[in-house]
């Protein structure tokens, strides 16, 4: 029988620009929030994951990120460990101290994620995002994403990350192969920029119809800028534990526990790139599903790494929660919005939330923690109680170098 693990704190910083605040501010910030949400100090933590997958690059800490940070925050003497998974760092950092408490090694985890990726200089952050695919072999994506979107005769149009090209072409694909529109990735975001706007700690806060995202200025065709996450600075922190952990902790935190029914990554295939069987998010939440003993009819509520309108799309498709070719046109029908028949990304998503790469699945899991515990306000989903998380990170041969899936369940 598997040990049963228990989210018992969350804590997550607003996410958008946090000019003069350091990583260890706010890794401090969203540390001190999860650790007071469970009645708890530093000294109950047994081990900590510490997240960051930009902090080296943009701020030379290519190690030690987290025995710096942390010692900040007045976490000292535990194992502290480094995790850098591109967009997936916080929900590896997560899975971690997951697996930490259910193989006994710890009662108490901490797992954190932070980026401060707004340092003043635009082409060093873009250039960030060159290092998640396959440096040694750059023709190679060239190739993968002709084969997949075909070739596009579009002016410069202006500074972007690569993977907002990677986006592009994977939806060209799409499109090609289910008819999907721009009008239905433009439903998508107008939607997440609604939710967005009653979440407190969201980037983007500004309500958009389907009008104005179609208008706005293109980035790749058939992106637009409000289609795509925002370069964003925030943190985010879960501490988990085990039934042993909870008596420590105490009454505070049993009473607002949130139970962990699978934690499951994946890392892909050689595949056909144009298609998607056997893409890894499939088979992920295939393994996930299994372990928690639920299916996706039983979701309630779920965030998606939507760092484009397009990963919306596709990965409700290949989560089970829509049929194949269904993301767009379900999205144009009110079912993944607040009220529908399974509400996705009620914070607003990547796209509006923000996404401070490392922070980024640790704050799909304070989310999805408020959902079940019934504290989301005016985002809340009415009866909540099996939630999923999905968070993808590099690419790689034709679909994401990593995937989480998370599935959560209220006491």
């Amino acid at each position: 029988m598997t040990t049963p693990v228990w989210i018992a704190g969350v804590g997550m910083t607003p996410f958008g620009r946090h000019s003069g605040r350091s990583v260890s501010d706010l890794t401090r910030w969203a540390v001190t929030d999860a650790l007071r949400d469970c009645g708890a100090t530093t000294g109950a933590l047994d081990a900590a994951f510490f997240g960051t997958a930009t902090q080296g690059a943009l701020e030379g800490q290519h190690m030690i990120a987290g025995q710096i940070a942390l010692r900040a925050t007045g976490v000292q003497g535990i194992p502290v460990v480094n995790v850098e998974n591109a967009c997936a760092t916080g929900a590896s950092a997560f899975a971690l101290a997951v697996n930490q408490i259910r193989a006994g090694a710890a009662e108490v985890a901490l797992a954190v994620g932070v980026e401060r990726m707004n340092v003043g200089d635009p082409e060093r952050t873009m250039a960030v995002f060159d290092s998640a695919y396959d440096v040694s072999d750059p023709d190679a994506l060239t190739r993968t994403l002709l084969e997949l979107g075909g070739a596009v005769d579009e002016p410069d149009l202006g500074r972007r990350s690569i993977f907002m090209d990677i986006y592009a072409a994977l939806a060209r694909n799409h499109m090609r192969l289910y008819g999907t529109t721009q009008e239905q990735l433009a439903a998508v975001a107008a939607k997440n920029h609604d939710h967005a706007a009653a979440n407190p700690r969201a980037h983007y806060r500004r309500r958009m119809t389907v009008a104005e995202v179609l208008a706005a200025r293109r980035l790749s065709y058939p992106l637009t800028v409000p289609m795509c996450a925002p370069v964003t600075d925030g943190a985010a922190a879960v501490v988990v534990c085990s039934e042993a952990g909870l008596r420590r902790l105490g009454d505070g935190a049993r009473s607002a526990r949130v139970e962990v029914l699978a934690a499951v990554m994946g890392t892909g295939t050689d595949r056909d790139p144009r298609g998607f069987e056997g893409h890894q998010s499939r088979m992920v939440s295939a393994r996930a599903y299994e372990q928690a003993g639920v299916g996706p009819d039983d979701v309630d509520v779920a965030e998606v790494h939507d760092a484009t309108a397009f990963g919306e799309i596709l990965q409700t498709e290949l989560l089970g929660l829509v049929p194949p070719g269904e993301g767009g046109p379900a999205a144009l029908r009110g079912e993944t919005s607040l009220g529908g028949r399974v509400p996705v990304n009620p914070s607003g998503g990547l796209e509006s939330k923000g996404h401070p790469i490392g922070a980024s699945g640790l704050g799909q899991i304070f989310e999805l923690t408020e959902q079940l515990r019934g504290t989301a306000g005016p985002r809340q989903v009415d009866g909540a109680r099996i939630a999923l998380a999905e968070n993808g990170g590099g690419f790689h041969r034709g679909e994401e170098a990593v995937t989480s899936v998370i599935i959560l369940r209220g006491a």
